[in-house]
């Protein structure tokens, strides 16, 4: 008997130590992962319906934008040497925030996952703006913010009609005039840095 207690403890130490470095090597894997991966896979698992699924996946691409277009205006406020540029980004900073507010709280009564940090698509976004400066710069973010405004409204518009949740259809529809205002003062400053 005492054999197999000593024969057994060796065991049970080498499960434990297998078991918890497993553990961390999916934690690290976890951390390397970019935020909206996670929050898609968060989804994928959650539902078993398609129409939850893209319900989640538009939750999940409208955080992307917001936090982008944040994470922009932000920049666009430190490093443009133009007025309007960095008017514009102020503005788009605001108003994106208090989408993101709203949406996260969309997200959290309807149990959807969404990013909570910028993604790697936001990163690369920041860092290509983050190499121009000067003139450069604002026709760079000018550019930026009206394709990224130009593919929310064709995102939204699509949800505000397909979409089964009433809750997701009723805020992608409200968010589109606020979108479209948005665009068109995009515009206006590409507009003027297209000037210089």
């Amino acid at each position: 008997m005492k054999n197999l207690k000593s024969n057994v403890l060796p065991i049970f130490i080498v499960i434990a130590v297998m078991m918890s470095s497993s553990s961390c090597e999916n934690n690290k894997s976890n951390d390397t992962k970019d935020t909206k991966e996670v929050a898609e896979e968060h989804n994928e698992a959650k539902f078993d319906r398609r129409d939850n699924e893209k319900d989640g996946q538009f939750l999940v691409n409208a955080a992307e934008i917001n936090m982008e277009v944040i994470s922009l205006g932000q920049l666009a406020q430190q490093r443009s040497n133009l007025k309007h540029v960095k008017e514009l980004g102020k503005m788009l900073e605001d108003a994106h925030k208090k989408s993101q507010d709203d949406l996260t709280a969309l997200a959290k009564r309807k149990n959807i996952s969404i990013p909570v940090s910028q993604t790697e698509n936001g990163k690369d976004a920041y860092k290509k703006l983050n190499e121009k400066s000067g003139n450069d710069f604002g026709k760079e973010y000018s550019n930026m913010m009206v394709k990224n405004h130009k593919d929310a409204i064709a995102l939204y518009e699509k949800v505000s009609t397909d979409s089964n949740d009433s809750d997701i259809r009723a805020w992608a529809t409200e968010s589109l005039p606020v979108l479209r205002k948005y665009l068109d003062q995009a515009l206006i400053c590409q507009t003027e840095c297209d000037k210089l």
